[in-house]
């Protein structure tokens, strides 16, 4: 099985940062079409943590914003287990640069061109982030979710 790891980061408004992926495929597909920033690694050669932090580095084009990283857990979806961590941060979209990848466009053309990883990120409420993203890691939505309730009521405390 292979491994993912991201940050998933949430504003102070409750709203969940997602990303959408770049290239052909992608283009038109916006329901259950986005992701938390993530990216796979290898468990033998590289921690899961670290991953997660050059992914969002990757993917963004900016350094993760301070504050404290937490583990929100393992999600197994149908092809992937995705370690995710929470970080409540406010990113400005507008400045986000992903980085390229290469491949053959169109198909068995011999063209070669290149496309962003990430070509959009956007704040979604936790009820529309239901509906964009990819409907494996709804499940982090709904982890997300919980923790937020459960924040919301040890602080009214």
């Amino acid at each position: 099985m292979h491994h993912s790891a991201g940050i998933l980061v949430v504003n102070p408004s409750g709203d969940l940062l997602l990303v959408h992926p770049g290239g052909p495929f992608w283009a038109n597909r916006d329901l259950h079409g986005w992701s938390v920033p993530k990216g796979e690694f290898d468990p033998e050669t590289e921690d899961a943590e670290a991953c997660a932090r050059r992914e969002f580095a990757e993917e963004l084009g900016q350094a993760i914003p301070d504050g404290e990283l937490i583990e929100l857990g393992v999600f197994k979806t149908s092809a992937k287990l995705l370690h995710i961590w929470v970080l409540e941060a406010d990113l400005d979209v507008s400045t986000i640069e992903s980085n390229t990848f290469t491949m053959e466009w169109p198909r068995g053309s011999g063209e070669m061109q290149s496309f962003p990883e990430i070509d959009k990120a956007e704040w979604f409420p936790l009820d529309v982030a239901r509906t964009k993203i990819h409907k494996g890691q709804v499940q982090i939505v709904d982890a997300v979710d919980q923790l937020l309730r459960t924040n919301s009521a040890n602080a009214a405390k």
